[in-house]
């Protein structure tokens, strides 16, 4: 026991030592059952199941404590809420470079080859995870990106019915266009468009959970003669069969940064002259868009999406300007990401026992922490998600489009588009 006491002590004082003397509301409890606070009203447990976790501990070694937590060998108990700031605090102060959200940051530390491949292999790790699980807590439609909030008090169901409707109307969807959804999930959008505006669509993706159930969804929507969806890889799509409009949700974060520019170089090919693209995605608040991250970094990189690689806002725009898009609208979505992650942790924690007897212990964890920490980025500012609506010119390069953005908010304001300039007289 003497000895016991002694190491507790021993190790209290090292972290009170790394910490700068920082009260935190933080209990830690051993392996050999011995507890000490480092703080007042300890909110946050911290129960090490192993000695080698509190070397990692003292190193700042915040990957591998996460991986610790992933299995079961840290337990951490109190509000997530808590929990969060707690290991915010914890990272700057142990961690060895700048926090930037450690546990919600997407960037990997190394930028990923990108192949046909190892693409498919990535969203099937994160997306085939079980059709069912998904299920559990996203809205009906299982629409698996940032909703759209009018007051903030919607649920879950209506603010992802809003932002579908937002996309269609960004994207003066009519009766006939021919849509292409480019990573279409579970098929959510191509139905709601094929339903609402009239549009035939396609949507593709390489997950064949998602391609098995937005399949059968179409066909018991009887809508299954005005949409198509293909278990295929968008840069296999042929460019003799192009598209009005296309949108791409979510995607764009998966095709690598040495990628990017193909893929917009891809989608213009698709485009029909005078089309529409609006593309939706995360980006980060680094101007640099370092890939080398901070402390934490690996963890959405191993167990939540492989191969993620986020731009900067500047680089994505450029880089459309670059595939001769002309860009018309950019929207930054922000605060409702952060809140639609919300909304999705309560909805996974309300539903706790059933995730963890459908994919185990780790997964909940893997899940909550993962969409909390995100949460925290987002209301931060060191994640961001933009949507940009840009088109394609016609046969003088120059794309037509309306005088104003009211058709987008306003659904009984009709598009008035330009005349041809009149030059007569001058």
């Amino acid at each position: 026991m003497v000895q016991e006491a002694a190491l507790a002590a021993s190790i209290k004082t090292r972290i009170a030592a790394l910490l700068r003397n920082t009260a935190l509301p933080l209990r830690v409890s051993l392996w050999n059952g011995t507890e000490f606070d480092l703080g007042p009203a300890p909110a946050v447990r911290f129960v090490l199941r192993r000695p080698e976790l509190m070397r990692r501990l003292l190193r700042g070694d915040v990957d591998s404590l996460a991986d610790a937590y992933v299995h079961g060998d840290l337990a951490v108990e109190g509000r997530l809420e808590d929990i969060l700031k707690v290991g915010i605090e914890l990272a700057e102060r142990l961690g060895r470079v700048r926090w930037i959200g450690a546990v919600a940051r997407f960037l990997p530390r190394r930028s990923r080859r990108h192949s046909r491949s190892s693409d498919a292999e990535w969203v099937r790790h994160h997306y085939d995870v079980s059709n069912e699980f998904y299920a559990l807590w996203l809205d009906r439609r299982m629409t698996y990106s940032c909703a759209y909030f009018h007051t903030g008090q919607e649920d879950i169901d209506t603010a992802q019915d809003q932002k579908l409707d937002h996309i269609c109307r960004k994207l003066r969807l009519q009766p006939g266009d021919r849509l292409l959804d480019v990573g279409c999930g579970w098929g959510g959008l191509v139905e709601y468009a094929v339903r609402h505006y009239g549009v035939r669509a396609v949507g593709v993706t390489l997950s064949e959970r998602q391609y098995e159930l937005a399949c059968r969804r179409l066909g018991e929507a009887g809508l299954a003669d005005r949409a198509e969806i293909r278990l295929q890889d968008y840069r296999d799509i042929a460019d003799s069969e192009p598209f009005d409009k296309i949108v791409s949700i979510g995607m764009y974060e998966h095709v690598g940064g040495a990628n990017r520019p193909l893929y917009f170089a891809k989608l213009f090919g698709l485009l029909k002259e005078n089309g529409l693209l609006l593309n939706h995605g995360i980006t980060t608040a680094d101007p640099a868009g370092a890939s080398a991250g901070p402390a934490g970094g690996g963890f959405i990189d191993r167990y939540v999406f492989p191969g993620g690689e986020l731009p900067h806002i500047a680089q994505v725009v450029r880089e459309m300007a670059e595939q001769r898009f002309e860009v018309l609208d950019v929207e930054n979505l922000r605060p409702h990401y952060a809140a639609t992650l919300l909304h999705w942790v309560r909805r996974l924690e309300a539903r706790k026992d059933e995730v963890i007897e459908r994919v185990g212990a780790a997964r909940y964890r893997i899940w909550r922490i993962y969409m909390a920490g995100c949460a925290i980025a987002f209301e931060r500012n060191w994640l961001s998600l933009y949507q940009v609506l840009a088109g394609k010119g016609g046969g003088n390069g120059a794309l037509r489009r309306p005088w104003t953005r009211r058709h987008q908010y306003d659904a009984d304001d009709p598009a008035f588009f330009p005349r041809p300039l009149d030059w007569a007289g001058i």
